[in-house]
C-alpha cells in the first residue's frame, strides 16, 4: 500500500543528538499555547523547543523518564513520569514542578485534559504485556483521583478525547487496536467498543484533526495510519529506513504541521500534512473560555 504522504513531506525539525539538553529517545511531543514545541527525554527532562526549531531549553526534570504531555486551559503542563509512577505539573513561566498525583497508578503513560469536566484522564500501561486496568481520572484543581476505567487493557497507551467530549479513544498496544470508551452525562464510562482493530504493528499514540479523523502512530514499523470511514486504517506516512520517522510515539497537530517524537533516535520530526488540526492547548483554552 502506497503511503498518502510521500516521505519527503517529513523532515527532522529538531536534531537533539548533540544538543544541550540532548533529546535522548524522546517519547512525547506537545504544542504549547504560544506555539513552542515541548518534548521530553529518557532522563526525565521537560524540554521547550522554539517554534523555529532554533533552540531548546531544559525547563525542568523529574529525574525519571518523561512520557506523555498535555496542557490545560491555564497553560500548566502535565507530564507523565515512568520512574516515579506519577503525573507532575509544571508551571512553564516559573519552571516550578511538583508531583500532581497521589500513588496508585502503575505506569502513567499519556494524559488528556477534559476542560469541560475539569479533569485529567491518564492511561495506565500497568505492566508491559500483562493486561490490567486501565484509565485513571484526576481533578484538575486538587489532583485527587481514582481508577476511572477499571476493565483490563493490554498496555493502555496514547489517548484522545473526541471533540464533542462524548468518548475517549485509547490505544491498546499489545491488542493491536484502538478502543472507544463512551462517556456518560455523569462523566462515568458508559461502555467500550472497538474503534480500530487488527492493526499490523504496534500502535502507540493517536491524534484527531479538526474534522475528527483519527491518526495512529506505530512504534513498529515506523508508520502513521489514518483511519478512514468504517474504521479502516490506511497508511498515511511511513519510513522503511527508520531515519526521519524512527519508532514514532506521541504525535501532535499544529495547523498543517504534524509533529512526531521518535523513541528510536534523538529528534523531533515535522510533516507537512494534507489535513488541519488545532493544537490541543489552544482547543482546551477555547473550551475554558
Amino acid at each position: 500500500m502506497t503511503p498518502i504522504l510521500p516521505l519527503d513531506s517529513a523532515a527532522v525539525f529538531f536534531d537533539g543528538q548533540y544538543s544541550s539538553p540532548r533529546l535522548h529517545h524522546p517519547e512525547c511531543v506537545a504544542i504549547g499555547p504560544d506555539g513552542a514545541i515541548w518534548c521530553g527525554n529518557a532522563e526525565g527532562d521537560i524540554v521547550r523547543i522554539e517554534r523555529d526549531g532554533g533552540a531548546a531549553t531544559r525547563v525542568a526534570s523529574t529525574g525519571g523518564f518523561t512520557l506523555g504531555l498535555a496542557f490545560d486551559g491555564a497553560g500548566q503542563l502535565y507530564a507523565c513520569d515512568q520512574r516515579s509512577a506519577a503525573v507532575w505539573r509544571l508551571d512553564p513561566a516559573s519552571g516550578a514542578l511538583h508531583r500532581f498525583t497521589s500513588p496508585g497508578i502503575r505506569i502513567p503513560n499519556y494524559p488528556v485534559v477534559d476542560a469541560a469536566r475539569g479533569c485529567l484522564y491518564v492511561s495506565d500501561s500497568f505492566a508491559g504485556d500483562t493486561a490490567g486496568p486501565g484509565v485513571w481520572r484526576y481533578d484538575l484543581g486538587t489532583g485527587t483521583g481514582e481508577l476511572w476505567w477499571s476493565e483490563s487493557m493490554r498496555f493502555a497507551n496514547g489517548m484522545a478525547l473526541a471533540h464533542d467530549g462524548v468518548a475517549l479513544f485509547v490505544v491498546e498496544t499489545f491488542s493491536h487496536k484502538v478502543s472507544r470508551i463512551a462517556i456518560g452525562a455523569d462523566g462515568l464510562p458508559a461502555g467500550r467498543t472497538d474503534c480500530v482493530t487488527g492493526i499490523d504493528g504496534l500502535p502507540d499514540a493517536i491524534a484527531l484533526d479538526d474534522a475528527g479523523t483519527l491518526y495512529v502512530s506505530l512504534y513498529r514499523p515506523s508508520r502513521i495510519l489514518r483511519v478512514c470511514a468504517y474504521g479502516k486504517p490506511e497508511i498515511y506516512a511511513e519510513d522503511p529506513t527508520d531515519r526521519v520517522l524512527c519508532h514514532p510515539t506521541n504525535i501532535a497537530f499544529d495547523g498543517r504541521d504534524f509533529y512526531t517524537a521518535n523513541l528510536g533516535r534523538w529528534h523531533i520530526t515535522r510533516l507537512t500534512s494534507d489535513s488541519y488540526g488545532t493544537p490541543l492547548a489552544r482547543r482546551t483554552l477555547e473550551t475554558v473560555r
